[in-house]
């Protein structure tokens, strides 16, 4: 079919040009910001023990591993120095992390002062803190998908009937992408490495639950043993997958080839299953389209440029590109559920179903 072939290559050229997306940082590399963070801390942080300055972790390590700091007297000494307001308080912004966070803009303006190009740090953009929030637009946004995920899982269960077939698939898929955007929400708030690996954990397992709901709706009309145990499978796999991230250094470009490589996957055995059964079930076009414009969306992630307002960066908008495409899974599910239970009963039943 010419239609879903000129959709699938320009899908699978998006994706991996994705591996190629990431740029190491600079800004936290820099001289100056390494002067200013300890000179900072030596201040103001005097309850913390320093590192010396020749520990090889000095260029690697986090504001946590940098200080051994007594929590309740360096938050007070941050309250009353860098006058925080309840919201750093309550995302426990301390006063190693007030340092990075002010030598971090001063490094911006000194590179913005000689028109150099504006720094990454730690492999982020320089963003502006709101209300607490390290990345506000990403958090927003991160909302928003949740939302508009339990507002369509609603209207499934209010539209779709509990005997039809793959009515639990749907919920699988429904709470597994309201687990991940809850965790993009805490993970954008704040960047702690617990945050950034269920972040990152539970944004594959939406992946792969889309790749999950693919071979289960292939296989809705057969017994439930062999659903099973492939569902065992897909568990054990993301299980294994869940343990090897938490396991020594992350490794961020082989998780990102791998959810490429599974959003592939996925998204081909849809538009080979789109073409099949194009002539008699219309509503394809729904799932067809919602992979197209995702991989649209995605390609926002190639536009690497420092964050507008200090705030809205690339990986925000993909953020808020993905919310309007929401409902056109779920009405999808909604339409193939509906099919799929008036077959059911005009044939019968299926031999196999359970």
């Amino acid at each position: 079919m010419p239609a879903l072939r000129e959709c699938a290559i320009p899908l699978i050229l998006l994706l991996l040009a994705l591996a190629d997306g990431c740029q190491a940082s600079n800004g936290d590399r820099t001289q100056f910001f390494h002067n200013c963070r300890q000179n900072c801390e030596r201040t103001n942080c005097s309850a913390g023990k320093q590192i010396p300055e020749d520990s090889p972790r000095l260029l690697t390590s986090t504001c946590f591993d940098y200080l051994d700091l007594d929590g309740l007297e360096i938050q007070e000494q941050a309250v009353k120095f860098y006058r925080q307001s309840v919201f750093d308080r309550l995302f426990q912004w301390s006063c190693a992390d007030e340092c990075q966070y002010g030598c971090m803009w001063r490094t911006v303006f000194a590179f913005f002062e000689r028109g150099w190009p504006i720094p990454q740090f730690y492999g982020k953009w320089p963003f502006l803190r709101l209300l607490g929030m390290q990345e506000p637009a990403s958090v927003l946004f991160s909302i928003l998908n949740l939302v508009t995920h339990w507002r369509m899982l609603r209207k499934f269960r209010r539209e779709v009937r509990p005997d039809s077939p793959c009515f639990m698939l749907a919920h699988i898929f429904g709470v597994t992408n309201l687990n991940g955007w809850v965790w993009s929400t805490i993970f954008h708030t704040r960047d702690f490495p617990l945050t950034e690996l269920l972040d990152y954990a539970f944004a594959y397992s939406i992946v792969l639950c889309s790749l999950y709901v693919l071979v289960m709706r292939m296989l809705h009309r057969h017994s439930l043993f062999l659903r099973g145990v492939i569902s065992l499978a897909f568990a054990s796999y993301y299980i294994n997958y869940f343990a090897y991230l938490s396991v020594g250094r992350f490794n961020y470009s082989f998780n990102m080839m791998v959810n490429i490589a599974t959003g592939t996957v996925a998204a081909i055995g849809w538009f080979v299953w789109c073409h099949f059964v194009r002539t008699r079930r219309p509503y394809y076009r729904k799932i067809l389209r919602f992979y197209v414009l995702c991989a649209l969306a995605m390609s926002l992630e190639l536009l690497d440029f420092p964050p507008i307002l200090w705030m809205l960066d690339a990986h925000a908008l993909w953020h808020l590109a993905t919310v309007p495409l929401v409902p056109l899974y779920y009405e999808f599910m909604i339409e193939d559920c509906r099919t799929l239970r008036k077959e059911k009963a005009l044939a019968g039943g299926y031999e196999y179903y359970d």
